[in-house]
This record gives structure tokens, C-alpha cells and sequence, in this order.
């Protein structure tokens, strides 16, 4: 907003507070980083990315290998006593794995370990944009209680040259009456909007767990959108993770159309004889029936959907982006155009009724219509800036406006 525009509004305005200067100030950014640090969200993120983490250690485990002892005629009858005959074998077996399946294993690991890293990014901009809007909302109720303020000042100037008049038996007593009334629901009014600017900066603190009583908002009120817009990085790169990861799970399916062998070997004693022997094998399964094809067909499948949910996301977000760009752009303008064209005239033009008034040439009525106007028109001004509000914040979301404070304190590799 304009210096010119910004002192039309706050013109007449109360100071906030005289307390304001030992009252802690933060800016937006400021304000994102908090609620970051303090997000439990963001923590279990961390979370999130430790146990991807620790699956990758496992999928790079090999199999476990297997040890087998066997005794052939141990117990029965005639020469076949207890012992007797016995044969004793003992095997060491162990699984090999075929086809790239650890590798493929640890890839699909890898790429679970992108896309919590992916997760938390967006899960940070959500936040963002949840604390921007709660940061705005400080600034609008700001806005509003400056209004009430100056409504109430100039009701309470309305009300003492109703006052004179009356006493001056020019104006009936019920004027001054409907003056007195009209001070006391601006009053109403700025007390409600002190109870609101309260409630705003409780709520934005509670992001970090902290209290609004002391809390001021630095910044530029609803700053212009930059001229190009583009989608957020950090969205992108969670769909990238997510096909990166469809496709690894399509790699893990295909190789287990590849048997796995398992090769063993020990010796064998025969108590009969007191000889020892070697013994070797390998088992083979054979993959006659089983190839794993209906697996393997759906994770294409499902990479397939991966993909093209993605582009559709992504198209979404242009559309979304230019159609909120265009509303911004309308909300803004007629804000601007409020505050230049409109509410010069209506202030000037309470000023012209209140001198008419006091020399006679204006009823009350009069007088209250004209600052009705002037209600009117900053009514007028706030539902634009809050609308602009709306698409502003929706905006910065699409965009990652708070992706590099967002990704501060990111866990490390």
C-alpha cells in the first residue's frame, strides 16, 4: 500500500499501544521459521525420514545363511541299535541371490528415503502458508481497529457540535441523543476489534506455542505479486520422488521373475565304518508357473498412474495459479482504486457537511450520512484487501514463496 493510500486510511487513527516499543515485533519470515522449529508435524517428518533410513540399511542385507544337521539310522532294530549304524550329516547352506535384487531392493529404499525428504519440503510450505494467513490476519484486524478508532473519534467530534447546537437550541434534544448513541456503538465497535486484533495474535503465536499479548507485526501490509509466478519446487519435486519411486518398485517386481539358488555343503559320518565324508548340493527352483507377471504389470501400472496423476496435479496447479492471479490482480485494483478515487471524496465531503452543519445549512441526518459513507467505502476496501488476502496466500503456497525458509533446519543427510 501506498504512503498517500495508508495515511487516507489511518488518518484520526489511536496508537496502538504506548507499551509497543518493549513488545516483541516479528516479521512473516520470521514468524514461518517459528513455526517451523515448533511444528511437531515437521518432527514426526523427521521421524519419517529415520525409519526410510533404516530401511535402507536392511534392504542391503544379504540372506541369512542356514545350518542343518541330519541323522540317518539312528535308532532300530538288529544291527540298526541306537548309534549303531548311524549316519550323522551336518550342512552349511547358503541362499544366493539373483537377478539384482538387493541392488533393487536398496533402490526402492533410496527412493522412499526422496520422497520423505519430498514430504516434509510440502509439509513445511503447508505450514507456511497457514502461519502467512494467521500473519495476515494480525494485519487486517489491525486495519479494522484503526478504522474503529477513527470512526470513533470522529463520532465523538460529530457528537460535541451536535451538542453545541442543541444547546444552542438550534438542533432538537433527540440529536444529541442520536449522536451520543452512535459514539457509543463505535465504542462497542473498538472494543470488538481490539478483542479480534487479540485473538489474531494468539492465534499466530500458537504456532509456536507462545502468547499474542505482546506480540507486533513488522512488514509491508498485502505487498504487490511478484510479475512472473511459478510453481513451487518443492511440489514438483515430491511428484519427481514419487514416480522415482513407482519405478523402483517396478525394477524390485522384475527381478523376482529371477529364481534364487541356495548352495550348501558339510560332511557326513558313518558310524559304521567311523569315515567322514563330504557332501555338497544346490537347490534350483524352477520358475515353471510362478514369473511374478501379475506383480510386475501392476507396479507399471501403478507407476503409470504415478506419472500421469502427476502432470494432472501439475496442470491443475498453472490453472489454479492463473485463475487466482486474475483475481488478485481485480481485488487489488479495486482496493487501489477505493483508496484514490473513493475515500478522498467521502472524507472531503463529511468535512464539507460538518461546516455546513455548524452554520445552519445541514440537518444531522445530513452529518450522519455522510460518515455512513465513509463506513461504507472502508467496508468496501476491507473485503477487497481480504479477498486479496485470500488469493495472496493461496498464491504464495502454489508458488513456494517460504521454500528456502521452509527447508531451514532440514535434517541432514
Amino acid at each position: 500500500m501506498s504512503i498517500s493510500v495508508r495515511s487516507a486510511l489511518l488518518a484520526g487513527a489511536l496508537l496502538i499501544s504506548s507499551g509497543a516499543a518493549q513488545s516483541e515485533t516479528i516479521t512473516l519470515e520470521q514468524a514461518v521459521v517459528k513455526a517451523a522449529e515448533a511444528a511437531p508435524l515437521l518432527k514426526a517428518n523427521e521421524a519419517e525420514i529415520a525409519a526410510a533410513r533404516a530401511s535402507r540399511v536392511q534392504a542391503g542385507v544379504k540372506p541369512n545363511p542356514s545350518v542343518t544337521v541330519e541323522a540317518e539310522n539312528f535308532v532300530g532294530t538288529g544291527p540298526y541299535n541306537v548309534l549303531g549304524q548311524a549316519e550323522i550329516t551336518g550342512m552349511y547352506s547358503q541362499p544366493i541371490e539373483r537377478g539384482g535384487k538387493r541392488d533393487a531392493r536398496i533402490g526402492l529404499a533410496e527412493r522412499e528415503i526422496g520422497v520423505a525428504q519430498a514430504s516434509g519440503k510440502v509439509t513445511r510450505l503447508d505450514l507456511a502458508a497457514a502461519v502467512e494467513r494467521a500473519f495476515i490476519d494480525v494485519q487486517i484486524a489491525d486495519a479494522v481497529l484503526k478504522i474503529a478508532a477513527y470512526r470513533l473519534d470522529t463520532e465523538r467530534g460529530i457528537e460535541r457540535e451536535a451538542s453545541r447546537r442543541v444547546r444552542g437550541y438550534k438542533d432538537p434534544l433527540f440529536v444529541e441523543t442520536r449522536a451520543a448513541a452512535r459514539v457509543a456503538q463505535a465504542q462497542i465497535d473498538v472494543d470488538q476489534a481490539t478483542a479480534k486484533a487479540r485473538a489474531t495474535r494468539n492465534a499466530l503465536a500458537s504456532f509456536w506455542a507462545g502468547s499474542g499479548d505482546d506480540l507486533q507485526v513488522a512488514g509491508e501490509f498485502l505487498p504487490y505479486l511478484p510479475t512472473e509466478l511459478k510453481l513451487a519446487p518443492s511440489d514438483l519435486a515430491l511428484a519427481e520422488a514419487e514416480t522415482a519411486r513407482a519405478s523402483a518398485a517396478v525394477a524390485v517386481e522384475q527381478t523376482k521373475r529371477v529364481q534364487d539358488y541356495t548352495v550348501s555343503g558339510g560332511a557326513r559320518f558313518l558310524r559304521g565304518t567311523n569315515d567322514v565324508a563330504l557332501v555338497a548340493g544346490i537347490t534350483i527352483p524352477l520358475g515353471r508357473f510362478d514369473r511374478n507377471q501379475g506383480n510386475i504389470e501392476r507396479a507399471h501400472a501403478e507407476r503409470l498412474r504415478a506419472e500421469l496423476t502427476a502432470e494432472a496435479n501439475r496442470l491443475e496447479r498453472l490453472r489454479r495459479l492463473a485463475s487466482l492471479r486474475a483475481d488478485a490482480d481485480a481485488a487489488r485494483s479495486r482496493a487501489d482504486a477505493i483508496m484514490a478515487e473513493v475515500y478522498p471524496r467521502t472524507t472531503k465531503t463529511l468535512a464539507q457537511v460538518r461546516e455546513g452543519y455548524n452554520r445552519g445549512g445541514f440537518t444531522f441526518r445530513d452529518v450522519q450520512d455522510a460518515a455512513d459513507a465513509i463506513l461504507a467505502v472502508q467496508d468496501q476496501w476491507l473485503g477487497a484487501m481480504i479477498q486479496y488476502r485470500d488469493t495472496q496466500t493461496e498464491i504464495d503456497r502454489l508458488t513456494g514463496r517460504f521454500d528456502d525458509a521452509a527447508v531451514e533446519g532440514d535434517t541432514k543427510p
